[in-house]
């Protein structure tokens, strides 16, 4: 009985009225309350009356009633309570039968302990009635279950007709799809075809529920992975933020401690000169004041000459003049050779501003999620045909990129062929081209910035930065020592370049200066023999395609081998080429000989094939991702983009 107050206290109550519900209804919050005391709260919000819609007094959330054209007393007849708190005020409400004593008993004014409980009855029974109801003809068959000791009964709930509301519900109209009384079915359900217990349908439906429950059971360990994946992915990119953060800081030290360097080179330039100029200054002066002084000393003699009355001195005097020794005095010291006129501090204000306009501490790119489905089936939207005017021979594209460029979407090609980088974009709903010759073919291209490419030029060892205006605009060429094919960008400073000779992947700063050499060994043997194409990952690991070696290669930039993908059979790689990866890291590559562009997972598993020569690839090379779900790939017949929604 405790445990019966309890869930009544704390399960059965309306919040509203403080009683045991009567007629319950849960609103679409979970929340549950008497049906005439959640339409008297309606009833005084006029917004709520408004909406059509029940309002919920607990958190004000409003559920939208299935039939608004009746009268706001009738809107909540049609919410049915959760099939919890009805069972519970059917086993434990107010209507609910106690099981401590005997029905029968009971009714005959005595409180006999009941020891066993009749599930078709729906009684509780003490020894002596149990006889006599075991002697009854009626009721000799019934299910019995004991209630002594610790055994406790589960009650059937009955369910009652709401046209009948004497008899219980226990036919199903499969053809209505509507449980039904004996009553509803002799009346409304007598044409109607398959008519059944709903007892003998318990098997077949609790077959269904365990289906469904395993199914639900199978989402709930799949939304548990990837929800545990999440949170790894959320503590490996805090850690990634605050590492960015610490490369902000850090860049940004540097570029201060060089303009305060260049700060102290000045002062002390400008100490050491304003220190001879004073020092030149100061001994101005006091030669001036020596000179001074002698110029009055002389005077003087000539003065007391003057009034002497000896005609010789006066004599001497004048010859002494003559020669000119007075006005010599103190005059080569004021001739010194090198003196300082003055000092100025000039700046060029306009070299100042721009010099720091251009300053480039770096850029923050943003990859976003939910726009590729990897699992839709691409669906063609472009093609573009990269032979221009005044080409020469064959466009032959290699590689490709996308960038926007003041809100311009810009495909940057490089031609082999043609010793050209070409790019395509639409203005003013015209579709131009611009190209930039080079002096000799154009291999890779990568994005450096979000309006700048690296190219590599294999034959004459060089790397060029280009500018996308979305013209190419020439910005550098970096001299190489080794003839690099495949680029990506790390960082807006740092690229990875694949060389042949030797096979390796270089770390380089954007002077051409190698910072690390990568060749990974397998079994003693280098595995890179022909890195053509490379992209960088999310986590920053570099993922080379390698057509000497018909493989992929995750290396980290510290040279550790991440997965080699070298697989046999249908899956194995012909002539791997271009390589891009996914804002979820997974891997998408062109196999030249297959016609085809397959799917990896991040950690090199084979998921399919997304493209084949069925969807118009031949021989498909370079390839790149753009931030509208649209994949680019090179092929004989063109740019082709295909989007993935």
């Amino acid at each position: 009985m405790a445990t019966s107050e309890k869930l009544t206290e704390h399960f059965l109550t309306c919040t509203i009225c403080t009683e045991v519900f009567d007629k319950p209804c849960t609103l679409v919050c979970n929340h549950t309350f008497c049906r005439k005391c959640v339409v008297s709260f309606t009833k005084t919000r006029p917004g709520a009356i408004s909406a059509k819609s029940l309002l919920c007094p607990f958190c004000s959330k409003m559920t939208t009633v299935s039939d608004p054209e009746k009268p706001v007393e009738e809107w909540a007849d049609d919410i049915k309570p959760m099939f919890v708190i009805q069972g519970l005020l059917d086993s434990f409400g107010p209507g609910s039968k106690d099981t401590t004593y005997c029905r029968y008993c009971k009714e005959e004014g005595e409180t006999t302990p009941a020891t066993s409980w009749c599930s078709v009855c729906d009684d509780a029974i003490c020894e002596r009635c149990l006889r006599m109801h075991s002697r009854n003809p009626s009721s000799r068959h019934h299910d019995v279950v004991d209630m002594s000791g610790e055994v406790k009964v589960r009650r059937r709930r009955r369910v009652m007709c709401k046209d009948h509301k004497d008899e219980d519900i226990k036919l199903i109209c499969k053809d209505c799809k509507k449980a039904v009384c004996q009553t509803c079915c002799i009346i409304y359900h007598r044409n109607c075809k398959c008519v059944v217990e709903i007892e003998k349908e318990i098997p077949s439906m609790k077959s269904k529920l365990t289906r469904n429950k395993n199914n639900l059971m199978k989402k709930y360990d799949e939304i548990e992975a990837l929800v545990d994946k999440q949170k790894t992915r959320s503590k490996e990119e805090l850690k990634r933020y605050l590492q960015m953060e610490s490369d902000i800081k850090s860049i940004t030290k540097k570029a201060i401690d060089m303009i305060k360097r260049k700060e102290r080179i000045l002062l002390d330039e400008l100490k050491e000169m304003s220190d001879k100029h004073m020092r030149q200054l100061k001994a101005d002066i006091k030669s001036g004041e020596l000179s001074v002084q002698m110029y009055q000393q002389q005077a003087e003699l000539i003065d007391q000459t003057l009034h002497s009355e000896c005609d010789m001195d006066v004599y001497e005097m004048y010859q002494g003049c003559e020669v000119g020794d007075v006005d010599a005095v103190g005059d080569a010291d004021l001739k010194e050779k090198g003196r300082i006129a003055s000092i100025m501090f000039r700046q060029d204000t306009v070299k100042l501003s721009r010099a720091l306009d251009d300053l480039q501490l770096g850029e923050i790119d943003v990859l976003y999620e939910s726009v590729l489905n990897l699992r839709a089936s691409p669906v063609l939207q472009d093609t573009i045909d990269f032979r221009v005017a005044g080409d020469g021979k064959a466009a032959q594209a290699i590689d490709v990129t996308v960038l926007v460029v003041n809100g311009t979407e810009t495909v940057v090609v490089t031609d082999y062929n043609n010793t050209n980088v070409k790019s395509f974009y639409t203005r003013n709903n015209k579709v131009s081209h611009s190209k930039l010759s080079l002096s000799s073919g154009p291999y890779g291209v990568t994005k450096v910035k979000h309006n700048q490419v690296a190219v590599t030029v294999p034959y004459t060892s060089q790397i060029v930065t280009v500018e996308v205006n979305p013209d190419l605009v020439l910005l550098s060429t970096i001299t190489t020592r080794k003839q690099y094919i495949g680029i990506t960008s790390l960082t807006s400073s740092t690229l990875a370049a694949g060389s042949q000779s030797p096979p390796c992947v270089d770390i380089l700063d954007m002077s051409g200066h190698v910072l690390r050499s990568i060749s990974p060994l397998h079994s003693g043997d280098n595995m890179l023999h022909y890195p053509s194409f490379l992209c960088t990952t999310r986590k920053g690991d570099i993922l080379v395609s390698d057509w000497g070696s018909r493989c992929v290669v995750c290396l980290t930039p510290g040279g550790d081998v991440v997965f080699t993908y070298s697989p046999t059979g249908d899956t194995a790689l012909t002539l791997p080429r271009g390589i891009t990866s996914t804002s979820t890291d997974d891997i998408l590559v062109t196999d030249f000989y297959q016609h085809r562009v397959i799917h990896l997972t991040e950690s090199g598993e084979f998921v399919r094939n997304i493209l084949t020569s069925t969807d118009g690839i031949q021989c498909p090379i370079g390839m790149c991702l753009d931030g509208r779900g649209c994949m680019y790939v090179c092929s004989s017949r063109g740019v082709k983009a295909f989007s993935l929604h």
